[in-house]
């Protein structure tokens, strides 16, 4: 038996009541099979008597077994705090405080030994352990001897709720005697496992949960990584393999609406935009559907990448699609390619959930008949009532802002439809050979011509008005600033500014120039106003929350000042970085941040300062925020891995990627007798689900 196989539902289980279920659901736990693959995310080290002595002065966990020597309180006397008084086999006495658990004095009464982990230090001249783990002493441990072997690696999993990291392990211990075969079935390749000494499945999977020993724990981290991203390449390369067949007649596609635009263009296409135009040419002549993934820092071009890239098949008589996850930013590409498309003769048509019944189902009408060439719009384009003649070309921007399901949904509109989703968010390589393995890769390296490096300043809250005072000399030189904040109005459990108090303070601080504020619940129409006063100078400063991150480009903005800083993403700070530096003029960005910066919200800060390449921030992205949000799929469960690391582990998911790749050239079916546990893997219990990874 696959452990995927192991459908029972955990409320078979003993113990499994209903406030139990609630929590495990909580961590998406149904079935015993779920159970067994939640794993452990570390190992106490039980095994090894530590003594309290030996634990205070290394700094470590003490874990040994203790006689409790008395029971004392403290604190004001409505409010008595319970403290154990312990004494290991050496003589040393330590204090564990109970905080709000004052039934531990009934649970380990005065004489009575008690397992104890926890971390001693020296406070309020005693020992004292404040975090502390009891437990009855293991079976067979002789009062006052040496722990010896009787100890275990004990799991701690990730929790929700109430649940603990005992019961846990007594859920995981029962679901492997009671429900899993003697030992579980082997799908990995023989010749692919002895390559990698990778211990059985069986054994991997129960020594993850409940390892004998240190090196019996290692080896079964290591096979399950090794199984986890075999299984991820499986289903990448099989969607790969599955759509590489010829489905079309090439074509050699008209140019000369092209060369119109590029001659009525006042500047030059980049290097960058050159060669990617020849790469996506090559694609759209193909006998193959287009799938790339074009990438691009902010402002690198990949707009009028785009318009280049549907011109010629809209003067070959195809449709072309263009779709952004926000009005704002569809509303300002309808606009760029109404400006730049209107004068070649394109017909250009914008549409969006917000669209009035009469103007939509006009609108609906000329698509479906073939009379509108490029359409741009939100989400609303892959619903059911939209309809194309002859859909050629689906260009998604932004396109980890969508889920994988959505961007199917569009492709279905067309027979075979050229894919071209962008991004300026980079994708890094570990990511860009798992979520994007099918797919191939342009970018665009150059920045348009006359550019100049966007100056970034860090400021501690105290100090802010040094920042308000620079941008006001900004808005003296007639230039315009962007603030933008966390949050929308105020909040009673958060001590942060908000968009909405902070557009009254700044009118007040700019009393010459007129302020705009945009945020997400805002009416699209007083959205769009605001934007296009902002774009046409009228507005000199333009307060909002992150709505603005994507997409905005008003080329004399040349102030960005992002308060509170720590509360947003990397990826979110560096496309608000990039809503200035839109033209020839200097340009600023300041991170104004709060006290008591967690450890992220350093690390985010100090990356924004060391570096504006995209690729590097997204690498440090990808370590702290995982790559479901960046892979634009985690609405749809893709890459929650539960053990590898695509940045710890690259090697291994390159060597999965070459191996598979070998094997699914000669074997693309899994037909042959060495490939039959993974036939029948994918057959009963796929691990990744090829829906998920077909883009």
């Amino acid at each position: 038996m696959l452990p995927g196989e192991l459908t029972v539902a955990v409320a078979r289980l003993k113990g499994a009541g209903p406030a139990t279920l609630r929590d495990l659901h909580k961590l998406n736990i149904h079935t015993v099979a779920g159970l067994l693959m939640h794993l452990p995310r570390e190992h106490v080290n039980r095994r090894d008597e530590v003594l309290l002595l030996e634990a205070a002065s290394g700094k470590k966990m003490a874990n040994t077994v203790v006689t409790i020597a008395a029971h004392s309180f403290f604190g004001p006397p409505h409010r008595q705090t319970l403290k154990l008084h312990v004494l290991d086999r050496q003589g040393t006495v330590a204090e564990l405080p109970c905080f709000n658990r004052p039934f531990l004095a009934k649970t380990w009464p005065v004489g009575v030994q008690a397992w104890l982990s926890g971390l001693p230090e020296s406070k309020y001249q005693s020992l004292q352990v404040a975090g502390f783990d009891l437990e009855l002493p293991p079976p067979g441990h002789a009062p006052g001897t040496p722990l010896g072997l009787a100890g275990t690696m004990v799991p701690h999993y990730p929790l929700a709720g109430s649940l603990n990291h005992t019961q846990m392990a007594r859920l995981v211990k029962q679901s492997l005697e009671d429900y899993a075969p003697v030992a579980f079935e082997e799908e990995l390749p023989a010749d692919f496992r002895s390559q990698h000494a990778l211990v059985d499945l069986d054994s991997a999977l129960r020594h993850i949960h409940f390892p004998p020993t240190l090196e019996d724990l290692k080896a079964a981290k290591n096979t399950l990584v090794w199984r986890e991203l075999f299984h991820l390449q499986t289903a990448v390369l099989r969607r790969s393999l599955s759509s590489s067949s010829p489905n079309r007649v090439p074509v050699v596609l008209p140019q000369r609406l092209r060369q119109e635009l590029l001659r009525r263009l006042e500047f030059s296409l980049t290097t960058g935009q050159m060669e990617v135009l020849k790469e996506i040419d090559a694609d759209l002549s193909s006998s193959v559907p287009m799938a790339r993934l074009l990438q691009g820092d902010v402002g690198s071009g990949k707009t009028l990448v785009a318009f280049l890239t549907a011109l010629p098949l809209i003067e070959a008589g195809f449709q072309c699609a263009l779709m952004a996850p926000t009005e704002l930013l569809a509303l300002q590409h309808a606009e760029n390619a109404a400006r730049v498309l209107d004068p070649l003769g394109v017909k250009i048509a914008f549409l969006s959930g917000n669209l009035k019944a009469a103007g939509r189902n006009a609108l609906l009408e000329q698509l479906a008949a073939g009379k509108i060439d490029f359409v741009v719009g939100t989400h609303a384009l892959f619903s059911d009532p939209v309809e194309f003649k002859n859909l050629r070309a689906v260009i998604i921007d932004e396109q980890h802002r969508f889920g994988v399901l959505q961007r199917q949904a569009l492709l279905r509109k067309g027979e075979v439809v050229d894919l071209l989703l962008m991004s300026a968010t980079p994708i890094p390589r570990t990511l860009a050979l798992t979520a994007f393995g099918d797919l191939k890769t342009s970018v665009i390296r150059t920045m348009p011509h006359g550019r100049k490096p966007i100056v970034t300043h860090t400021n501690k809250m105290a100090n802010q008005q040094k920042v308000y005072d620079f941008v006001k000399a900004e808005l003296a030189l007639g230039h315009q600033a962007y603030f933008v904040y966390p949050l929308i109005d105020a909040s009673e459990s958060l001590d942060l500014k908000d968009a909405q108090g902070m557009a009254a303070q700044l009118s007040s601080l700019f009393p010459t120039h007129k302020v705009g504020l945009i945020h997400s619940r805002l009416p699209e129409e007083e959205k769009t106003l605001v934007m296009e006063e902002f774009s046409q100078g009228k507005v000199a400063v333009l307060v909002a929350t992150s709505v603005v991150e994507v997409g905005v480009d008003v080329a004399n903005a040349t102030c960005m000042v992002i308060e509170h800083a720590e509360r947003f993403g990397l990826s979110a700070l560096h496309q608000l970085r990039g809503r200035v530096g839109r033209s020839g003029l200097q340009s600023y960005c300041f991170l104004v941040f709060g006290e008591n910066l967690t450890d992220d919200g350093k690390t985010r800060i100090r990356v924004m300062m060391e570096t504006t390449d995209g690729f590097k921030i997204a690498e440090e992205d990808l370590k702290l925020r995982g790559p479901g949000d960046i892979a634009g799929a985690r609405q749809s469960g893709f890459l929650k891995l539960s053990i590898a690391d695509l940045g710890r582990d690259l090697p291994i998911l390159m060597a999965c990627r070459e191996d598979l790749l070998q094997r699914l050239s000669r074997d693309p079916g899994f037909e042959l007798p060495e490939h039959a546990g993974l036939k029948r893997l994918w057959e009963k219990c796929p691990p990744f689900s090829d829906e998920l990874v077909a883009l």
